[in-house]
């Protein structure tokens, strides 16, 4: 089975930072994916922002919780969503990469979640994982998203 990826164009919003932005996005994408009873791996680029998303998802969704943990936390099985900067253990269906790299375990997944920030910098490197997705086999999309509204 070809993995599939889609990249969500951040908008150019200034008062946002692309770091948060592409968090906000990231815990909405777990949320969706966890009402669709799928597992969800959140890759982080270092422990301070995986830290970072796991509070964000704490207070993601006052109507809806997601069930959610740093590796090595919660259930032995893990929650259905977990979030870690390191390769993960079990196998899930769901990536949601955070980092300026393309995970060298990538293609263990059915579907990749990936962001390009506004920034230029930032915005040549998702370019980079684009093109190594790609070059890898995978089935690569792309989308705009809507602003991020107040949580």
């Amino acid at each position: 089975m070809q993995t599939q990826v889609m990249f969500y164009i951040l908008s150019d919003d200034k008062q946002n930072a692309d770091t948060s932005s592409a968090f906000y996005h990231a815990c909405l994408q777990a949320s969706h994916f966890y009402r669709q009873n799928q597992r969800v791996f959140i890759y982080t680029q270092d422990q301070t922002q995986a830290e970072q998303v796991d509070e964000l998802l704490w207070a993601f969704d006052s109507d809806s919780f997601v069930p959610h943990n740093l590796v090595g936390e919660g259930p032995k099985q893990g929650a259905a969503v977990e979030i870690s900067n390191k390769a993960p253990q079990g196998r899930r269906p769901v990536l949601i990469n955070l980092t300026s790299t393309v995970p060298e375990f990538a293609n263990q997944f059915q579907f990749v979640v990936d962001f390009v920030p506004s920034d230029e910098t930032l915005k040549q490197q998702a370019r980079e994982r684009f093109k190594t997705y790609r070059q890898w086999g995978f089935q690569v999309d792309n989308q705009p998203v809507e602003p991020k509204q107040t949580i």
